[in-house]
């Protein structure tokens, strides 16, 4: 599996998202194709986007106090190191220190799992199985290669697949440090899942749905990542990076709760 437009492996296998081979998914669901008034606000986004190498290294704003990624704006953007999926967070700050902790991938790429769990978590208040619903989605995504218990990535359309058509696994402690053999087992249950899903096409869709006055104060969008605690807990993302992001391929998922 090669991650496109590296034309390689990413050397951090924390970026596992990969891009879907045909964009049908976007242009059949669009966000806009929903009445206004049923269009969901202070609702978490997934995303699975070019990661830059500016990324990396948040920055903390003197005046704001807020973290930032490539704050020079989309100009500043240099080196894709590979792609990355992560949850944006709706308004209110609904994300938990809890939930920041939990959620942390460790070295591998199950980023898409664990970006639609996170989701899943402001959603329902629960935590999930994010490396079962990584492999689950494995075997729905475009790709023969990649298989449940391997370290590549998915698409994030995969990922909703599943938690459209099986819903997800709440989280146990039994399952701590489990294989992928063991997450054959797993039972989802449906009223765990998503209802259904839609994709946003500009900045100005994401800020409508995530409903984030800091967010909309600060003109850019609040990443949770999932790299513990060596990331901040929150970081802002600048509109016209994310505008950039988005023309470059980037799923920008709208889900609908049960």
């Amino acid at each position: 599996m090669r991650y496109r437009p590296l034309g390689t492996e990413p050397a951090d296998p924390r970026l596992g998202r990969f891009v879907p081979d045909d964009w049908q998914h976007v242009e059949r669901y669009p966000l806009t194709a929903l009445p206004a008034g049923e269009q969901p606000s202070k609702t978490p986004v997934v995303i699975g986007v070019n990661w830059y190498s500016e990324f990396d290294h948040p920055e903390q704003d003197k005046s704001s106090g807020e973290f930032f990624i490539a704050k020079g704006g989309a100009k500043s953007l240099t080196t894709v190191r590979g792609g990355h999926c992560v949850c944006l967070e709706p308004g209110g700050t609904p994300d938990s220190d809890a939930w920041y902790a939990f959620y942390d991938q460790g070295q591998e790429g199950a980023c898409v799992g664990f970006g639609w769990s996170r989701c899943m978590s402001i959603f329902n208040g629960d935590e999930y199985s994010a490396r079962w619903l990584w492999d689950a989605a494995k075997k729905r995504d475009d790709w023969p290669e990649t298989n449940p218990g391997d370290e590549n990535g998915t698409s994030v359309r995969a990922a909703a697949q599943v938690l459209k058509e099986l819903g997800h696994v709440l989280w146990n402690d039994a399952y701590a440090n489990d294989d992928w053999h063991k997450r054959e087992t797993y039972v989802p249950e449906a009223k765990q899942g998503i209802k259904a899903y839609r994709w946003a096409k500009t900045v100005e869709e994401v800020h409508a749905v995530l409903g984030n006055a800091r967010a909309d104060q600060l003109g850019a969008v609040p990443l949770l990542n999932s790299w513990g605690p060596g990331y901040p807990h929150r970081t802002y993302l600048p509109d016209d990076v994310l505008a950039r992001l988005i023309a470059e391929e980037g799923e920008i998922a709208i889900p609908t709760d049960r």
